[in-house]
C-alpha cells in the first residue's frame, strides 16, 4: 500500500509531490510518535510517590538535606507553634532527584488556610509555592512573585545557601500573617534600594533641564517643569519614594533618595552655565 501510494506520488507535479511528501513525512512521524508513546507511556510515579514522605506527619520534609538536624528541629517546632497560634498552616518540601508530587495533599491535609513552600535547587529560581485560596486575600500574587524573586534566586543562594533562602522566606511569611497581610514583601535589599536611587537620580536630572529658563529674566521655567511632572513624578514618586515607604519604616534611604533628587534637578538645572563658552577679553 505504502509503495503504491508513493508511486502515485511520484506521477504528480513537482508541486504536489512536495505538498504530498510533506504530508506523509508528518504521518509517518505522528505515526512513530504515538507508537513510542503507547508502548513507553509516561510514568506517573513521579506525581504521586509517597513511599519517599516519612511515617511520621512532619511539617518539614527535608529530602534534599538542605538543613542540619538543628535548623530542621527548630524550624519544626516554630510552625507547629505558629500553626497552633494563628491556625495557618505552612508546609516545608525540599527535593532534588526524589519527588513526592502530589502525595503531600494527603500527607499534609493541605486546605484553603495553607501554603506550600517547595524548594529545589534543580530550576533557575529554587522556590515555588502552592497556596490555599484563603491566603490570597492577604497575600496577593504580586507578593508571591516578588517573595520567590528575592530569596529564591541564584545570586541570594550563592550568598547566603539554601537553607537561609528557605528560613528568611517563612520568617517573611510568618511576619505578613501575623500583621494581616502585606502587599508587598517587607525589607529593602541593597539592589532594588539602588534601583530607586537611580531612578530619584533621573527624575530630578529631567525636573532640573525641564525648569531651565526659557527667556529673559526668567529664574525658572515652572509651566515646563509642570508639564514634565508625569515623567519626573513616576520617576521620582512612583519609583523613587513608593518602593521604600511601601517597604521599610528606616528614614536613610529615603533622605538619601530626595538629596539623589535633589542633586540630579540642581545639576540639570545649572548645566547650561557649566556649558556655557567663557569669554577672553580682547587684547
Amino acid at each position: 500500500m505504502c509503495i503504491a501510494s508513493w508511486e502515485v506520488v511520484m506521477s504528480l507535479s513537482p508541486m504536489e509531490q512536495g505538498f504530498w511528501r510533506r504530508i506523509l513525512v508528518f504521518v509517518t512521524a505522528l505515526w512513530v510518535g504515538v507508537s513510542v508513546w503507547v508502548t513507553h507511556p509516561p510514568s506517573a510515579y513521579a506525581y504521586e510517590n509517597p513511599d519517599v514522605l516519612p511515617d511520621v506527619v512532619t511539617p518539614v520534609v527535608d529530602l534534599a538535606k538542605t538543613f542540619t538536624d538543628i535548623q530542621e528541629s527548630k524550624l519544626v517546632q516554630e510552625l507547629n507553634d505558629f500553626e497552633n497560634k494563628t491556625g495557618w498552616k505552612l508546609r516545608v518540601l525540599t527535593q532534588y532527584d526524589r519527588t513526592p508530587g502530589r502525595a503531600v495533599i494527603n500527607f499534609w491535609g493541605l486546605d484553603d488556610k495553607s501554603i506550600l513552600l517547595v524548594a529545589d535547587a534543580r530550576g533557575g529560581n529554587i522556590l515555588s509555592f502552592s497556596v490555599g485560596d484563603a491566603v490570597y486575600n492577604l497575600l496577593p500574587r504580586t507578593f508571591w512573585i516578588e517573595l520567590q524573586t528575592r530569596f529564591g534566586n541564584l545570586y541570594y543562594v550563592r550568598e547566603h545557601g539554601e537553607d537561609q533562602a528557605v528560613l528568611e522566606t517563612i520568617n517573611t511569611l510568618e511576619t505578613c500573617l501575623l500583621k494581616g497581610g502585606c502587599k508587598v514583601v517587607p525589607g529593602l535589599p541593597d539592589e532594588q534600594w539602588i534601583l530607586t536611587l537611580i531612578t530619584s537620580l533621573i527624575g530630578g536630572v529631567v525636573c532640573g533641564f525641564a525648569a531651565q529658563p526659557r527667556r529673559e529674566g526668567q529664574a525658572i521655567a515652572w509651566q515646563w517643569a509642570l508639564i514634565f511632572s508625569p515623567l519626573w513624578g513616576i520617576l521620582f514618586i512612583a519609583f523613587g519614594i513608593g518602593p521604600v515607604v511601601s517597604r521599610t519604616s528606616e528614614w536613610l534611604p529615603l533622605v538619601r533618595n530626595i538629596v539623589a533628587f535633589a542633586i540630579g534637578a540642581l545639576v540639570a538645572y545649572l548645566s547650561p552655565i557649566f556649558m556655557r563658552p567663557s569669554s577672553n577679553p580682547e587684547s
